[in-house]
């Protein structure tokens, strides 16, 4: 793997990570998920490059209440719940503020279901082995939830494929999975977006493209 200082965009990361990740090329029993809306560029290029099935997997960041930024947790798809307690403990957040961002995060987590598969089944997930991708880790909250639910769906091998992610992060993110790969590893990380040249918003439209691009969706 070549010394990196920064990718040109989320295409370009996904190429640098398929290259770490062709033990699995062309096997009939690994699915490529990435996680909406900011992993789905990254998962395409995985999932061409290495003719693996793609779709998609959401989740939802819970804000603390006036910063939004912050996460006190997230959500995934099958209702799974994840909460940062002393995140939540620190900021004084009552249950009911929780509650009440929960079912705001949950109406977003299903419109995007519905809009960005159509009402499609997702694929059969239990006993097969899943690579998640997302575009970088920042506070490690949505992939938790993510890994959490695939866990819970008895999948045979769970992998976490990253651009980027603070070092100290990724050692921690690695205990929860069978396999970790995460080619840039800065030590003064501070955000996802200052390791891309263009870190440009991923829109549901461009989700929605790409799945139906993908060479196999689901």
């Amino acid at each position: 793997m070549p010394n990196l200082e920064k990718y040109v965009d989320r295409h370009a990361a996904g190429k640098v990570l398929a290259r770490s990740l062709d033990l699995y090329r062309d096997r009939t029993d690994v699915l490529v998920l990435g996680l909406a809306r900011g992993g789905m560029p990254v998962a395409y290029e995985i999932a061409n490059e290495l003719n693996l099935p793609l779709d998609v997997f959401i989740v939802r960041k819970l804000g603390v209440p006036n910063q939004s930024e912050l996460a006190m947790g997230a959500i995934a798809l099958g209702d799974i719940q994840v909460l940062n307690e002393h995140i939540i403990s620190h900021m004084g957040v009552s249950k009911e503020e929780i509650n009440r961002i929960f079912q705001k995060e949950r109406e977003e987590l299903n419109r995007r279901a519905l809009l960005y598969r159509e009402n499609r089944p997702l694929p059969e997930l239990k006993n097969n082995t899943i690579i998640l991708v997302d575009d970088g880790i920042a506070t490690g909250a949505s992939i938790r939830a993510a890994i959490q639910a695939l866990r819970q769906l008895h999948v045979a091998k769970l992998i976490v494929a990253v651009p980027v992610a603070d070092k100290e992060m990724c050692h921690t993110i690695a205990l929860l999975v069978d396999e970790f790969y995460c080619p840039l590893r800065p030590t003064n990380f501070e955000a996802v977006g200052l390791w891309y040249e263009n870190f440009s918003q991923t829109e549901d439209a461009e989700v929605y493209t790409l799945l139906m691009k993908a060479k196999k969706f689901g």
